[in-house]
């Protein structure tokens, strides 16, 4: 059989999951659906997908949310609380599935294309998508993703947000050394990317937003950093998401930029009792009036 019709038959084949709320107690006007999809090696990967409780199949706008560093779909639709149900729009959050790992993708180019997918993902589980209201929105590695995302495909989105992304694998390789588990997030890295930095520094190229400046400052396509001087992660965020704002500006003066920073711990900020309500709003997904209350929940933060 060949692959393009094995992968066919493995989707159409994959059962469409029932609305359940198990890890959702909290939610209120947002129903939470465990759907599957098949990944672009073939296998079959599930995502959790965020809709208004009480949709009725209208023309939405969907999001696009890629998980931070080893923590996996689930939890990063638990950061989304109730405000797809508030704004009346959907959120996708995908598990992923990198070149050899699952969740430390790290940007790995299938991955990229199995993001760009997403709209088409949701539409077969029955998401009528406003093709013009598409966004991408993470944390961390999901960040990282999200600009690689608006990098490849610009035409596809109409806002990116990246919380605390990692912008530059080959620092981030040295300094997984630092880390508590970084030996081990090394060694990961090595299998996931194929090396080290040094045995291959054009995959680590590869994945690293801060290759792609010139196209994300002239994606045109509006974009939110939001980046901590006190991140106990990405340590050198000044040198990693600071610095992609300032070489984005300098490509292009006029790009539609928002950069904003803070002191809060790594990719805090992106939950729905925080400022995830606020960016969302900037891009006319939440009423500015009508903010949710900052006490949905209480997560951890997500890893890098």
């Amino acid at each position: 059989m060949k692959v393009g019709l094995a992968l066919l038959i493995a989707f159409v084949a994959a059962p469409v999951a029932g609305a359940h709320s198990g890890g959702f107690p909290f939610l209120r006007s947002t129903r939470a659906t465990r759907i599957r999809y098949v990944a672009h090696d073939g296998r079959l990967r599930p995502a959790w997908l965020l809709l208004p409780a009480g949709y009725d199949g209208r023309p939405i706008p969907l999001v696009i949310s890629p998980h931070g560093r080893g923590v996996g779909a689930r939890l990063n639709a638990r950061l989304w609380g109730d405000l797809p149900g508030e704004g009346g729009f959907a959120v996708i959050n995908p598990a992923g599935e990198g070149r050899r790992l699952r969740y430390y993708s790290w940007g790995a180019r299938g991955q990229i294309a199995d993001l760009a997918r997403m709209p088409a993902i949701a539409a077969a589980h029955g998401v009528n998508v406003d093709m013009h209201r598409i966004y991408a929105v993470g944390g961390s590695m999901g960040g990282q993703e999200t600009l690689l995302l608006l990098a490849e495909h610009p035409h596809l989105l109409a806002g990116a947000v990246a919380f605390d992304p990692a912008t530059d694998m080959r620092k981030r390789y040295y300094d997984f050394g630092s880390l508590r588990d970084g030996g081990r997030l090394q060694a990961l890295a090595r299998r996931e990317i194929g090396g080290t930095p040094v045995n291959d520094p054009l995959a680590y190229e590869a994945r690293s937003p801060d290759h792609y400046i010139e196209q994300i400052a002239n994606s045109d396509v509006p974009l939110q950093l939001y980046w901590s001087t006190r991140d106990r992660v990405i340590t050198d965020q000044r040198a990693e998401t600071g610095m992609l704002a300032i070489d984005v500006r300098r490509d292009d003066p006029d790009a539609r930029l928002w950069d904003f920073t803070g002191e809060w711990q790594h990719t805090a900020e992106m939950r729905a009792s925080r400022r995830l309500p606020r960016a969302l709003a900037r891009f006319g997904l939440l009423p500015w009036r009508d903010l949710p209350p900052r006490s949905f929940m209480r997560a951890p933060a997500t890893p890098a």
